[in-house]
């Protein structure tokens, strides 16, 4: 049952639990399916109220795109048919150019892959997050608690000290009632500000690194069409770049669309230079003319709504010897322009899984060691703890480690790929010699099918690990070079150099690529 508020006003009060998750968001929800499944009892801790209940306000809800590796997932969580019910397939990217100012120009289309069953699958971060809280509490091995801060953690002890926000204190300080919660296992799943990274990255030899991009981004709506439809090409990203900026707008299952802005922070064009009604519908007149009329209240959204921001965040290790653990955005964040986000951090839990099945069948177990100093909670001995611990003992810590070796090296490469994503979706997919390589890769993925393969359909398309496609890109790029250096035409290209080349410098790369399980093991 989920509990949207503490059950007592009691700051001594304590919870003991197997594994407290902190944060409900998309990862933390799909682990507590996936921990379900093997028998765990999970306590989840969310700090928001809960969404399905009550409406949470808008504006930093980039919607997701779910692609193969997310799948994979929910695949194994038994969810992958109920949430692509409520998805929307987008099977390429919709251009909208400009032709002079205020003067929208035409439309093009880009397919993302070879053909149309090639697509990614448009969702609401909202309509997924309630479907994953649903699955999880129906397992009846899933406590969720609502409006439940973390504010300490004794990694010592695996005391998690949390505040309950829906319970204040008496008198003046009406600060939120503290309490405890004792468990075998705490995860962190609380996103890019993780407070469980945080206190983790205290400790001697971890480390965390941030990088923010000097964008920030606002979120607008389309609304549906009066009749239920779509106001515009519904399967399909659609993007409006304008160099130094750029809106794109993903369609929504009930026919609405959710727009995101993103603007530099300061400049000549800037969020610092919108400060009025005025200037705001002048610039998307001028920049998006056949947006405006499509956007429900323009002006009145764009200051309703925050100004988010975008990190890049590389940490490591993940983990405190086998009794916690981050995952998701909380261990590796990543700007939202491959759409690798959500997928990335489902496919922690997938590697994950594989690392369990791995152990096991090397004769391990999963025991939780509760205390390696034989002493249980109450400070009395538990010497069953310590036999575990002689007896082959808890796998936890190797399962974690295997993880981080699996997962680090793959996570930094997909970070590092969705900034180089966020320039060409700004800058580049309107651009001549850009379209040229595209439509050339094109041709190479048709004519030879399993030989040539792109950086973005591994990363979409596969459970290749990411660190392979980033390494395939660069290789692409130099293939494509070559060939589109004497054309004027895609159709122009030369395909027995393009076969030569594909042999000489992909081929032995793709050769290293992983079997199906293997990849999915990140290995």
């Amino acid at each position: 049952m989920s509990k949207d508020a503490g059950t007592t006003g009691n700051a001594s009060r304590c919870h003991e639990t197997e594994v407290a998750l902190v944060g409900g968001g998309l990862v933390g929800s799909l682990l507590a399916v996936f921990l379900a499944r093997r028998g765990f009892q999970v306590d989840l801790f969310e700090r928001r109220p809960d969404m399905r209940k009550e409406t949470i306000s808008a504006g930093r809800s980039i919607n997701l795109a779910i692609s193969t590796r997310g799948i994979r997932a929910l695949e194994k969580a038994g969810m992958d048919t109920s949430v692509l019910a409520q998805a929307v397939q987008m099977r390429g990217r919709m251009i909208h150019t400009k032709a002079a100012d205020g003067v929208a120009g035409e439309l093009v289309f880009q397919p993302y892959g070879k053909d149309e069953s090639e697509c990614i699958n448009s969702i609401s971060r909202a309509t997924l997050n309630k479907l994953l809280m649903d699955k999880a509490e129906a397992s009846g091995k899933v406590r969720i608690h609502f409006r439940q801060k973390a504010s300490d953690i004794d990694f010592a002890e695996n005391i998690l000290t949390l505040e309950d926000e829906s319970c204040f204190a008496p008198g003046a300080s009406g600060a939120p009632v503290p309490y405890k919660c004792a468990a075998d296992i705490v995860i962190g799943t609380d996103g890019s500000a993780s407070k469980v990274r945080e206190e983790m990255m205290k400790r001697d030899g971890y480390g965390a690194t941030t990088s923010r991009l000097d964008y920030g981004y606002k979120e607008l709506v389309i609304p549906p069409a009066p009749d239920g439809g779509f106001l515009m090409e519904r399967n399909a990203l659609h993007i409006w770049p304008r160099g130094s900026f750029m809106l794109i707008a993903l369609p929504n299952f009930e026919g609405s669309y959710t727009c995101t802005l993103f603007l530099p922070f300061t400049g000549p064009v800037s969020f610092e230079t919108l400060t009025d009604r005025h200037e705001v519908q002048e610039f998307f007149s001028k920049e998006f003319p056949d947006a405006v009329p499509l956007i429900e209240n323009l002006t009145d959204t764009f200051f309703e709504n925050p100004t988010g921001h975008m990190d890049t965040i590389k940490s490591g290790p993940w983990n405190v010897d086998g009794s916690a653990l981050l995952l998701g955005d909380a261990a590796h964040a990543v700007v939202p322009f491959y759409g690798q986000g959500a997928n990335c951090g489902f496919e922690d839990l997938t590697v994950l899984d594989e690392c369990i099945d791995d152990h096991l069948k090397k004769g391990g177990n999963l025991y939780i060691d509760h205390r390696v100093s034989g002493e249980n909670r109450d400070g009395q001995d538990s010497g069953a703890g310590h036999r575990r611990m002689k007896e082959g003992g808890s796998n936890w810590k190797s399962i974690f480690d295997d993880l981080f070796s699996r997962r680090k090296v793959n996570c930094d490469a997909i970070a590092d790929m969705a900034v180089e994503n966020f320039t060409e979706m700004r800058d580049k997919v309107a651009d001549p010699r850009f379209l040229m390589f595209k439509a050339v890769e094109k041709i190479l993925e048709k004519s030879f099918p399993g030989e040539y393969r792109s950086r973005y359909s591994l990363v979409t398309f596969s459970n290749a690990p990411y660190k392979l496609a980033l390494d395939v890109g660069i290789v692409s790029d130099e293939i494509l070079g070559e060939l589109c250096r004497d054309i004027k035409v895609a159709e122009d290209v030369d395909l027995v150099k393009a076969k030569a080349l594909i042999q000489a410098k992909l081929a032995p790369l793709l050769a290293t690529m992983p079997t199906e399980k293997a990849a999915l093991a990140g290995k």
